[in-house]
Order: C-alpha cells, then sequence, then structure tokens
C-alpha cells in the first residue's frame, strides 16, 4: 500500500528510443543535408565576422551605446568588450556571438510567424500552447539529447538546441503582443478597406512591436545561456572554455571566462533594448 504498484507502470522510454534509432537509420540524407545548411551557414557568418577589424567592434560598440543611451553607456559597453580581448577570449568570443546570431535569426524566422498563427486562429493556439509550456518547463540539458543523436557532436547540434531552447519566448510574446492590440484600431482599420495582410503589417504587428522586441531580447538572452550549456557536446566558444575550468578546478579560468560570458550578454542586451525604445518611439 505505500509503494507504487509495479504493474501500472508505464514507461515511454523505450517507445521514443525506437523512434530515434528508426529516424536515424532512415533519415540519414536529410540530417546531413541539415548539418551541411548549417555549416555552410556558420562558416559564413563567422568568415563575415573575422574579417572585421577588433577595433572597428569597439568604436562601433561605442557609436552605438551613445546614440542609444549616452556617452557613460558607450564607453561603459566598449570597455567590456575590449575586456573581453584583453581576457585572450576574442576569438572564442566570435565563435560563440556566430551561434547566437544564427541561433535568434532562426528563432525569428520560426517564431514570428508561429506566434502570428496563434492569435489568429484558436485551434492553433490550444496546440501550441501547451508544447510551449513544455519546452519553457523542459531541463536544458534534454535539448542536448536529441541533438546528438541526430547531429553528432560539435557546432551543428549547438545551434539545433540552442534555437529549439530560446525560441519559446518569442512565440508566446508575438502572440500576445498580436492578440492584445487595440480593438477599437483595429475596427478602425477594417472600417477603411483594410486587408488582412495590411491589416497585419500596418496595425497589428507596429501595435506589438513592444512585446515582439522583448521577446527577441529574451530569446537572445536564452540562446545566450543556452550556448555555455552547449559546450558538453562538442561546441566550442567562451562555454568551452567555462567547461574546462570545471574539469580542471581552474576557479581563475572559470571566473574569467564566465565574467567574459557576463559581458557579451550584458551588450547584447543593451544593444537590444535600446533599439527596441528606439523603434517604439518612431512607431
Amino acid at each position: 500500500m505505500i509503494d507504487f504498484p509495479d504493474f501500472l507502470r508505464f514507461e515511454i522510454s523505450e517507445p521514443i528510443d525506437a523512434i530515434v534509432t528508426w529516424m536515424i537509420k532512415n533519415w540519414d540524407v536529410f540530417f546531413g543535408g541539415v548539418s551541411s545548411f548549417i555549416l555552410t551557414i556558420f562558416n559564413g557568418v563567422e568568415s563575415a565576422l573575422n574579417i572585421i577589424p577588433w577595433w572597428f567592434y569597439i568604436i562601433g560598440l561605442f557609436v552605438v551605446g551613445w546614440r542609444l543611451y549616452n556617452v557613460r553607456t558607450g564607453i561603459t559597453l566598449s570597455l567590456m568588450l575590449t575586456s573581453i580581448g584583453l581576457f585572450g577570449l576574442w576569438d572564442l568570443m566570435i565563435y560563440t556571438l556566430v551561434i547566437v546570431i544564427i541561433s535568434v535569426i532562426v528563432s525569428i524566422l520560426l517564431g514570428l510567424p508561429a506566434g502570428i498563427i496563434m492569435a489568429k486562429f484558436k485551434t492553433a493556439k490550444k496546440i501550441m500552447m501547451p508544447i510551449l509550456d513544455a519546452m519553457q518547463t523542459m531541463p536544458s540539458f534534454v535539448y542536448l539529447l536529441p541533438a546528438v543523436m541526430f547531429f553528432g557532436f560539435g557546432r551543428v547540434p549547438a545551434i539545433i538546441a540552442t534555437t529549439t531552447y530560446a525560441i519559446a519566448p518569442l512565440i508566446r510574446l508575438t502572440y500576445l503582443g498580436i492578440s492584445t492590440v487595440n480593438k477599437e484600431v483595429i475596427e478602425a482599420g477594417k472600417s477603411f478597406g483594410s486587408t488582412p495582410m495590411q491589416m497585419l503589417f500596418k496595425i497589428e504587428f507596429p501595435q506589438s512591436l513592444s512585446s515582439i522586441m522583448t521577446g527577441v531580447n529574451q530569446t537572445t538572452m536564452m540562446a545566450m545561456a543556452m550556448v555555455v550549456i552547449s559546450s558538453m557536446i562538442g561546441a566550442e566558444g567562451i562555454g568551452g572554455e567555462v567547461l574546462i575550468s570545471i574539469n580542471r578546478l581552474e576557479v581563475g579560468r572559470g571566473f574569467q571566462a564566465g565574467l567574459a560570458i557576463v559581458f557579451l550578454a550584458i551588450i547584447l542586451d543593451r544593444v537590444l533594448q535600446g533599439s527596441a525604445k528606439k523603434l517604439r518611439e518612431r512607431t
């Protein structure tokens, strides 16, 4: 009466493993094609970022911080970026930044339409809401398992796992922004004969831009967090430094890498928040 009865046990692990094994055997060409495509994009973005001189990043970040906020913020952000270089982590920062950029872009391309569909169709909302709840409560390490099973180790599964982990807030906040647009504004648009596409892009989307940009910001921060965890499946970057320091018990090395991650996250957060504020003022 105390222990849970064995005859009521029902484990889903074996069916899931069987499905994964079947997909690996039969979808090998598909996964290989996806992996090659992602690697091509990764190498292209990395090459583009490496062409730019290091000092241009620092000066450019100062100008951006100054224009978005003030001179003090520009100096602070540029000093944070300079510190990452002084730590000897510049190349690893670029590597990490490439994964974050690709993951956020893919999240935007997939998340915005998904959020809009949720706002427009109640059936889609009923289906996707439980999925989003599960995605946001699932332990982040779980995302590494299917990525490794299908794509092996390295940068490709890191991008897949990071995108999957980070996309949920953007979908949810896009849905929230579109669905909470003032009804009177929508009725006014309809009364002037706006088509559904005109309503979406000229009324609903601008009105919900604040919520959408908040979703982009949260997605970027979650991507930064997941990039560090992705170092466990062979992704390099600053997260790899953290993992090495843990394995070797090198506290100073780990603290230095952690500080670099914090600096990069703050830089991305401030730039995105400032850009969102400017967009809201213009609209």
